[in-house]
């Protein structure tokens, strides 16, 4: 069930695409190397108190449960890191803004953080 519901949906969006979209189909084989990294790095979240640099996360109100709770993780445990969450957004909220993202709106905010740099 899930396999043509994605098959679906990545119709619909290779359809709307244009020459300069990335779409998810173009995505999708790399994954894996996500996921990967994902299962590597389990029960070492404390391996990260250690990092010095400045880290900026990102997230959107209307993110799914379990990015959010990633990004809590994540900052409790970076010494340096500032959040950002933004309203009414989900996680494609740098995405294209004519499907409902608002790339302005995070492009001010990395541009506010890396000039504090």
């Amino acid at each position: 069930m899930l396999t043509p519901a994605t098959s679906c949906n990545a119709l619909i969006e290779d359809k709307k695409a244009t020459a300069d979209d990335i779409t998810m189909r173009m995505l999708a084989p790399n994954l894996h190397y996500d996921f990967r990294v994902i299962a590597e790095t389990e029960g070492k979240m404390d391996d990260l108190k250690d990092i010095a640099a400045q880290v900026m996360l990102l997230g959107g109100s209307k993110s799914p449960a379990y990015l959010k709770t990633a990004l809590d993780a994540l900052e409790k445990v970076l010494p340096h890191a500032e959040r950002r969450e933004f309203a009414g957004l989900d996680h494609s909220a740098s995405g294209n803004a004519d499907r409902r993202a608002r790339p302005e709106i995070v492009a001010a905010d990395l541009r506010r953080f890396f000039a504090g740099m």
